[in-house]
């Protein structure tokens, strides 16, 4: 492997606040060994802090919408994918209870901080694989709504949601010792690079991908597509500010905040824009070309 950075989390954990980074410094001190800037917050008694309070709140907000969501979902009987693009609501759900309580710094215990952790990037990678599930259903391979689609989806989700959580609880409180030297920097683990970081980026990426095809070369629109791309937008954005922005506004503002707050805020508005999008191609009001295989 020689100097190459695969498989690395220090880094990352240096500059970003990921759940990743709960489960390779697994003590009270979310800062580890990285020495990069210190998430301070809002200071609490007995020197304890609250930190990303931004993030928090948002994920409160982001939970609130995804039900609404989930709630306009339910009356829109008649569109392909109504069940799955719910399956997708609540993957995104679970996702911000499990942020508030890893990437939001409260005054917890280790335990319950890596628990909550471990649940998180589980959740990442079965949420990002029902989204790919998303924009394959588009194409009617199989029909949406039916035991058979809900079967494959809930249970390859629940897959990646056990096993990818398993690797991160074993990560963080060493049942085996497998992952122990994860704690050493540079903090290579290879499994949950692949699966919390690389293939979760690779589904999204895909589903734009296919989503742009079923759009523009299938139904022959081009007005979803402005839903589409501006979700993709505000992903990327979010992507920024949590990866490569997120230190720069921690030492400008001398530890109050960091990208996380930002990036919950963007991936939040990603997510409502991908509703928007499944909702406008499911309108029944497309006109239909009698030679398209596609309903």
């Amino acid at each position: 492997m020689g100097s190459t950075q695969f498989g690395n989390f220090e880094a990352f954990c240096r500059d970003s606040t990921l759940p990743i980074c709960n489960l390779l410094s697994p003590t009270d001190n979310q800062a580890g060994p990285w020495k990069g800037c210190e998430l301070k917050g809002i200071a609490l008694p007995n020197q304890q802090h609250l930190g990303n309070l931004g993030s928090i709140i948002l994920c409160g907000i982001a939970i609130a919408v995804a039900v609404l969501l989930l709630l306009r979902s339910e009356r829109k009987r008649a569109a392909v994918g109504r069940r799955e693009m719910q399956a997708f609501l609540l993957g995104y759900i679970l996702i911000s209870i499990c942020e508030i309580f890893s990437v939001g710094d409260f005054p917890l215990s280790s335990s319950v901080r890596l628990a909550f952790s471990a649940v998180h990037i589980g959740a990442i990678a079965a949420t990002s694989w029902i989204l790919l599930l998303n924009g394959i259903i588009g194409f009617q391979l199989v029909d949406d709504g039916t035991a058979i689609s809900l079967g494959l989806l809930g249970g390859s989700a629940l897959l990646f949601l056990i096993g990818v959580g398993y690797i991160a609880l074993d990560t963080g409180f060493s049942f085996t010792g497998f992952w122990d030297s994860s704690y050493d920097l540079p903090n290579r683990n290879l499994a949950l690079y692949v699966l919390y970081l690389l293939l979760p980026l690779l589904w999204i990426v895909l589903y734009f991908v296919l989503e742009t095809v079923l759009v523009l070369r299938v139904l022959g629109e081009t007005r979803p597509m402005m839903y589409l791309v501006a979700a993709a937008v505000a992903f990327a954005a979010a992507q920024v500010f949590g990866f490569v922005v997120s230190p720069y506004i921690c030492n400008g503002t001398s530890g109050a905040i960091d990208g996380a707050l930002f990036e919950t805020l963007f991936t939040l508005v990603s997510v409502v824009l991908v509703w928007f999008f499944w909702s406008s191609i499911t309108e029944d009001d497309w006109p239909m070309d009698p030679g398209n295989p596609y309903p």
